[in-house]
């Protein structure tokens, strides 16, 4: 059979990932907004034949970790 591609779009709430998305598919097929949380559940989306891009929530920090923990998983600028 064909392959198929899933695209999982991935990041910190309120970056634009629903964005992304409404502008690869050239319309307004997911919720945007202006604050975090807009996105509350994965959503599927066919962009063409064989490829389906994942909306995903924006990704929450753990409560609790160092300030090296979170420069070593990309959370915050490393020149903070």
């Amino acid at each position: 059979g064909k392959a198929r591609v899933n695209v999982g779009v991935l990041g910190m709430p309120n970056v634009g990932k629903s964005s992304i998305i409404n502008s690869l598919l050239r319309s307004r097929a997911t919720m945007t907004g202006d604050r975090a949380g807009v996105t509350k559940t994965l959503q599927s989306l066919h962009l063409e034949r064989g490829i389906t891009l994942i909306d995903c929530p924006g990704v929450v920090i753990e409560a609790g970790l160092s300030e090296s923990q979170l420069v070593l998983r990309n959370c915050i600028p490393i020149d903070k």
